[in-house]
């Protein structure tokens, strides 16, 4: 399922969204450094403060070790914040995950549950290198005469989220049972803190008001589903898998109000009112 996805996002993408390294290399170095650091540092303070057996914790310190998704750069362009370098920000997050993420794991997640990083290196790249490395030569070779499959594939998207989201709820019955309001609100407060940290890292280094909105977002909304999968191959979808499961579906609506809130105020009026 969650190569279907990121298939998915492989046939949309193309070299032109890594463009923006050059256009905007220092928006990207911001964005992408902002995901790395503040979101897996906010799900090691969560998980350390929660009471949570090891591996529920665990997968609080994931969703934040996860890139972010297509989710975020829908975000964006409803917030009328800088799309071009959502989707930069996005592509290059996701590329360095099977890197990254592992590394991160090891150091923050360690004291939870036994990582193996290169194992874990090999997972994340099929779930992610693999299936969009395929998307990317698809779109190269059929770009244009495929239409049907550009229409389909966010369909078969949202479908496979959907079905994830339910293998996790049913598998880890018992535990959301016992933990679901405060485990819920554990994420909320990650999620929300992210979009905080995100906007004001970016403002304090200088970014415009545009541009902080978007890394706001970026680093505000993680791969749910990306980190799911990574819980699931390693035999731990009812334990890990539940702030993943949880994470997704709540920073969708977060996101949302977000969103619509920051796209009845235009960013060019916003920076008049601060300047003035």
């Amino acid at each position: 399922l969650i190569q279907i996805i990121m298939f998915g996002m492989g046939t949309s993408m193309s070299i032109k969204d890594f463009a923006g390294i050059i256009k905007s290399p220092k928006g990207v170095l911001v964005g992408v450094t902002a995901q790395l650091a503040i979101m897996p540092i906010i799900g090691y303070v969560l998980a350390n403060i929660s009471g949570f057996t090891p591996e529920i914790a665990a997968g609080i310190v994931l969703i934040g070790c996860s890139p972010s998704g297509v989710a975020s750069n829908v975000m964006a362009y409803l917030a009328k914040a800088n799309l071009a370098l959502s989707i930069t920000i996005t592509s290059i997050a996701t590329l360095l995950a099977p890197f990254v993420t592992p590394l991160l794991m090891k150091l923050l997640a360690g004291q939870f549950v036994e990582i193996d990083v290169l194992t874990m290196m090999w997972s994340i790249t099929k779930m992610i290198i693999l299936p969009i490395g395929a998307g990317l030569l698809f779109n190269y070779l059929l770009h244009g005469k495929t239409k049907w499959l550009d229409d389909i594939m966010p369909m078969l998207s949202m479908l496979a989220i959907g079905l994830i989201i339910i293998v996790i709820t049913a598998a880890g019955r018992d535990s959301l049972l016992d933990i679901g309001g405060i485990l819920l609100l554990l994420v909320l407060v990650h999620n929300l803190f992210g979009y905080f940290l995100g906007y004001w890292f970016a403002r304090v280094v200088g970014m415009d008001e545009r541009d902080a909105r978007t890394i706001s977002i970026e680093v505000g909304m993680q791969n749910g589903g990306l980190a799911s999968g990574i819980a699931n191959s390693l035999g731990k979808i009812a334990t890990m898998g539940l702030a993943p499961a949880v994470f997704g579906p709540l920073m969708n609506i977060t996101g949302s109000i977000l969103a619509s809130y920051w796209h009845k105020s235009a960013p060019e009026k916003v920076v008049s009112e601060i300047k003035s």
